[in-house]
């Protein structure tokens, strides 16, 4: 998606969309925004053309900004043109913003270059749709005569169609085609097969929509160039559980092993305001702590956030040490100008505080200062009691639960869930519980867990998933472990 497409993907107020836009799409949809899903089925379409071009003019009409949010390029084979027509007959400003073509997005995906300088110079788009009971209105002559990349749109029911029509022009059977379905999906399906075999390879294979047929000599590139298809996570499929504003980076690291992730959380976090910090002995200003502790990037954001909004700022810190569970929540600190002075090895509360205490960063005389959610652990806290540390624990933000509602416990065919806290966890199973109590098949579930850590994979296995650990408690150690578990 081009970035102009995604900014104003952002601010629209309305969205009418085809049925094949992917969940990473979707996810940029404001969810203040009016969603009216118009998608169209191979035979079945329940929203005529003439009905999707009056709703647009509908809805600008309220006076909102209305986004049409098409699969590939609007104006090929698109239908784009015919929507403009009746906004221009009502005097409704409009703007194209282009896509990428699934012509040349699915030919890219599946290694074959649509044009090459030793096989072909031009490209050719048809559309392979026909009437019930009529015949193609396609001239295959003039087609076999251009010598070039021939792509076939809406193809798959008359693909035998095309192929009478180009061998009847005398063109090679050995001609390379390639059916290319789910184009750039993490289940897209590519295969090549001469022109001879082209119809029986859509039955052998049971094609089905949305798919495209390429006919040409640089389909024989496939084998050589097909980069998408050798990803460690090509076809496998992911739930994310963790919160939305952390999701999108184990999310997209994902996407780019070559896997589908579905973004799922299953708990949401909301800040707490205000945040009542204890004061000093003589009631004036905070007590003197020695020590900043921070267990997650959310209660960075929080607290320092918070900071902001009471008129004040970083130097709230100023001769203070600030330690911070792991490597996402020092990045989190970062990202407001200051740096971590401790970060345990092993990215656990309790590491945490047993590792200061080692070190020497903090002893027994030290006064903490812990700033977390308000449903914490007592991993930490129950070191330094052990070791006489004076501390106050804060909650800076709320974990919640999510309700799924309807679709709690739904599978989807998940291959893998991954777990990035206890409270994920948690959040999930009392979906799944859900299920359970309802018409759901719980045991055909998907059970295999990923978890961030050795806390996480305890509650993980506690309510009955088989669990794998990442060997650190780190996005980047998720995904390498995930490549472990798909090989």
């Amino acid at each position: 998606m081009t970035l102009k497409g995604a900014r104003l993907l952002r601010e629209a107020q309305v969205v009418v969309h085809d049925r094949l836009i992917g969940d990473e799409i979707t996810a940029m949809i404001p969810a203040a925004a009016e969603k009216i899903n118009v998608g169209k089925f191979a035979g079945d379409h329940p929203f005529p053309q003439e009905e999707i071009s009056r709703i647009l003019v509908d809805k600008a009409k309220e006076g909102k900004m209305v986004v049409r949010l098409k699969g590939g390029d609007p104006f090929i084979f698109g239908r784009g043109g015919e929507e403009l027509e009746l906004l221009e007959e009502e005097g409704i400003e409009f703007e194209v913003v282009p896509g990428i073509t699934s012509a040349v997005a699915a030919a890219a995906y599946a290694g074959i270059p649509v044009t090459h300088r030793d096989y072909c110079s031009s490209l050719h788009f048809i559309t392979g749709h026909a009437q019930a009971g009529r015949q193609l209105e396609i001239d295959f002559n003039e087609l076999a005569e251009l010598d070039g990349t021939l792509v076939f749109f809406m193809s798959i029911s008359t693909a035998g169609m095309i192929a009478e029509g180009l061998l009847g022009t005398g063109m090679d059977p050995d001609m390379p085609t390639a059916i290319i379905e789910n184009g750039t999906r993490s289940d897209q399906r590519t295969f090549i097969q001469p022109l001879s075999e082209l119809a029986r390879a859509v039955e052998d294979h049971e094609i089905i929509s949305p798919a495209l047929i390429m006919v040409g000599r640089v389909c024989s590139l496939h084998d050589r160039f097909a980069w998408f298809e050798k990803l460690p996570l090509k076809g496998r499929h992911f739930l994310v559980t963790r919160p939305e504003e952390g999701a999108s980076k184990l999310a997209e690291g994902l996407r780019h092993l070559g896997a589908k992730a579905t973004v799922r959380p299953a708990i949401r976090t909301t800040a707490i305001r205000p945040i009542s910090i204890p004061r000093g002995d003589n009631d004036e200003g905070p007590a003197d702590y020695d020590v900043i502790v921070f267990t997650s990037a959310a209660g960075v954001r929080s607290f320092c956030n918070w900071l902001l909004e009471e008129g004040m700022d970083m130097r709230w810190f100023a001769g203070r040490k600030i330690a911070c569970i792991g490597s996402a929540t020092a990045a989190a600190l970062k990202g407001y100008g200051m740096a971590s002075d401790f970060v345990p090895k092993v990215f656990s509360g309790q590491a945490l505080g047993e590792e200061m205490i080692a070190s020497g960063f903090m002893k027994a005389g030290s006064r903490v200062l812990l700033l977390r959610t308000d449903i914490a652990s007592r991993d930490v806290t129950d070191v330094l009691d052990k070791e006489g540390v004076a501390f106050a624990d804060i909650p800076v933000y709320r974990t919640e639960l999510i309700d799924y509602g309807a679709d709690a416990g739904a599978d989807h065919g998940f291959d893998i869930i991954t777990f990035t806290s206890r409270s994920c966890v948690e959040g999930y199973a009392a979906g799944l519980k859900q299920s359970e109590g309802g018409n759901g098949k719980a045991e055909d579930l998907c059970r295999r867990a990923l978890c961030i850590g050795e806390k996480t994979a305890e509650a993980a296995r506690a309510k009955g998933f088989d669990v794998t650990v990442s060997d650190e408690a780190t996005i980047e150690s998720m995904l390498e472990k995930a490549v472990e578990m798909c090989r």
